[in-house]
């Protein structure tokens, strides 16, 4: 019970706090013509604006940091990864090139022998895939 009164409380504080906010215009008049008049326009406004697609999202794709992938194929699979990383590239996954689809469990032993995206310039939030094979084995 006592759980379900604190929870209540805390539901009304913030309702009040919310409704305070959104009353205020920061204008500073008291009347009710312009009180009105700043609600309509901001009820349009929040209709415009959940109609629009958001800008930002449009520059963040233009605005996307990038590096240089260097060519991690030939290394040890555990040294390719720290490699990338050292480079800005988190999004990393590993396979078995041998199409047996055994799990990676200690990098170390594994060799890679290849790499999607090739080397180059790519988005740091690119998926890198580093193709590789038991170290006793060939590519």
């Amino acid at each position: 019970m006592r759980t379900h009164t604190v929870a209540a409380a805390l539901v009304a504080a913030a309702l009040f706090t919310l409704a305070a906010c959104e009353g205020s215009d920061g204008t500073g008049s008291s009347s009710s013509h312009s009180s009105v008049q700043g609600t309509d326009d901001s009820a349009e406004d929040r209709a415009a604006q959940d109609a629009a697609p958001s800008a930002p999202a449009v520059e963040d794709e233009a605005d996307a940091e990038t590096a240089t992938l260097p060519d991690l194929v030939g290394q040890d699979l555990q040294a390719a990864q720290d490699e990338a990383q050292a480079a800005g590239f988190y999004v990393l996954d590993d396979q078995d090139a041998s199409g047996q689809g055994r799990l990676q469990i200690y990098d170390h032993n594994w060799t890679v022998c290849s790499q999607e995206p090739q080397a180059g310039t790519h988005a740091t939030d690119t998926l890198v895939t580093l193709y590789a094979v038991k170290d006793d084995e060939s590519c």
